[in-house]
């Protein structure tokens, strides 16, 4: 019986390695993608991870053991209750006919532009896919984290979700219909720095503004358009050869890109002058902009290392890790 099933599995064998979801950065095509264009994103090695248990009273449980900036977890309470009780919804757990504490850990620190709501909810899938002994489908757990990250996105793109269940690079486009998902890979390891400027912006805010100043003049943008079109068809080759040195340069020019279009900042550009100065091939804002995330590539473990001392003089917070 079901029963049975979940007391042998007691929490000091609960494998929490078999419920890891990753973290991801956009590489190439934040705002850009919005108009049907393709963005590539690259999941990041730092997790987060669940344990589930079944209690004897009926109810919901959450332990948040995720390391996060300041304020973060209070800020994603609402959204975060949503998010999960979504996520179960759709697997048909329902903990008011019997209990559940879930358990959240890993080493991804969430953040504003890291994926961590999608990384919350794909591991809380592949938690009940374990606890329950069902045998889900990799397709099966992203959609339902898809439908987890309902609970913060309203309308999620797809990009964070998957990027969490499959790791790797994606290439991620939109159409006039489903969205369409090309699963890539990296060949190897890249090492990268991100950082936080500490500043979170709303991403609909600054989209809004974006589609209003492309309204105002259709030229201007159709003129970046065209360059970051040129670019990412480039990078995406570039990429996956694995020569770092001309993908830095591709980084830094959609940065600029980014600068026309407004989204960049004074914080963010300074930490990104600041990693380039540093050693770093590339650097770029990542995400919504006007604060949040910024990448630096960084080839070497020497680099990456010099690369995150000279960033933690500006910024508030940073990481380093890879994109495997």
């Amino acid at each position: 019986s079901s029963i049975d099933r979940a007391t042998a599995h007691t929490m000091s064998d609960f494998p929490t390695d078999q419920t890891r979801a990753f973290g991801k950065l956009i590489l190439f095509g934040e705002h850009f993608v919005v108009y049907k264009v393709p963005a590539l994103v690259g999941a990041v090695s730092a997790y987060t991870d669940c344990k589930l248990e079944y209690l004897d009273e009926p109810g919901l449980e959450v332990i948040d053991n995720r390391p996060a900036v300041p304020l973060y977890k209070e800020k994603k309470k609402d959204e975060g209750e949503e998010a999960i009780n979504l996520t179960l919804a759709h697997l048909g757990v329902d903990p008011k006919a019997r209990g559940v504490r879930l358990t959240f850990g890993g080493d991804l620190c969430c953040a504003s532009g890291i994926g961590a709501s999608a990384a919350q909810v794909v591991s809380l899938a592949r938690a009940v896919n374990f606890a329950d002994s069902r045998s889900l489908s990799e397709d099966e757990i992203n959609a339902a984290g898809y439908e987890g990250e309902k609970g913060y996105h309203g309308t999620p793109s797809g990009i964070d979700n998957t990027a969490a269940t499959f790791g790797g690079l994606l290439r991620f486009q939109r159409t006039d219909g489903a969205p369409i998902f090309e699963k890539k890979s990296f060949p190897s390891a890249i090492r990268i720095v991100y950082a936080s400027t500490g500043i979170t912006a709303s991403t609909t805010k600054v989209v809004g503004d974006v589609r209003s100043k492309k309204e105002a003049d259709e030229a201007w943008f159709a003129d970046i358009m065209g360059k970051y079109t040129t670019l990412v068809e480039e990078a995406e080759q570039i990429v996956e050869a694995g020569n770092l040195i001309k993908l830095g340069k591709l980084m830094n020019q959609n940065h600029s890109l980014l600068q026309e279009l407004t989204v960049s900042c004074k914080e963010l550009d300074d930490l990104v002058d600041a990693a380039r100065a540093a050693g770093a091939v590339g650097a770029k804002m990542s995400g919504t902009g006007r604060g949040g995330l910024m990448i630096a590539l960084t080839p070497t473990e020497d680099i990456q290392n010099t690369v995150a001392t000279a960033l933690e003089k500006l910024a508030p917070q940073v990481w380093k890790t890879t994109f495997a």
